[in-house]
């Protein structure tokens, strides 16, 4: 079966964005974030939360539209409504059932991203697989949390590190089974 793998920017302290959606001091640019680009491109599905899938509208996602257009996209959210979706994108129920589907029918790893509050709701239910952390070197002090509100407590084993010249690493991890 395919992983869900969280595959996420984050700072030294946690934070996968900082107050207001803040961005900006995340690496943009260099080696490490073409590395990131070139491996979205072994995806073909993608899952993220509401908030998560309108953050892109800020960077001229069109409502409706995908923000990968080589993948298909499943936009879990109770609220959502968008009139004129495209083909490959989906909005889903929260549902762990619905989650195992895509899980079982996908034709490779599935991309988890961003979403703290939807990263944690997958991590209490025992849905990611994979993490793919990009360490940035950088203190944001407050934001959203790599896992939202979550307080689900998990051992994760190291299996491989890449390291940048920009300071970003990125760090892969598998759940202690």
């Amino acid at each position: 079966m395919k992983k869900i793998i969280y595959y996420v920017a984050t700072s030294l302290d946690g934070f996968i964005a900082g107050k207001n959606d803040d961005i900006s001091l995340f690496a943009s640019g260099g080696k490490g974030v073409e590395k990131y680009l070139a491996d979205l491109q072994d995806f073909k599905t993608v899952i993220m939360g509401r908030r998560t899938y309108e953050f892109g509208y800020q960077y001229g996602l069109q409502p409706g539209k995908p923000a990968y257009p080589h993948m298909e996209h499943f936009i879990f959210s109770n609220a959502l409504k968008i009139d004129n979706l495209a083909e490959t994108v989906h909005i889903e129920k929260m549902s762990i059932d619905r989650i195992k589907e895509i899980k079982q029918a996908a034709s490779t790893d599935i991309y988890l991203c961003g979403g703290g509050e939807f990263a944690g709701w997958l991590l209490d239910n025992g849905l990611i697989d994979q993490m793919k952390i990009k360490l940035n070197p950088i203190i944001l002090g407050n934001g959203i949390p790599l896992f939202g509100n979550s307080t689900t407590r998990a051992k994760w084993n190291l299996i491989k590190t890449e390291s940048f010249e920009e300071g970003l690493k990125i760090l892969t991890y598998e759940i202690e089974s």
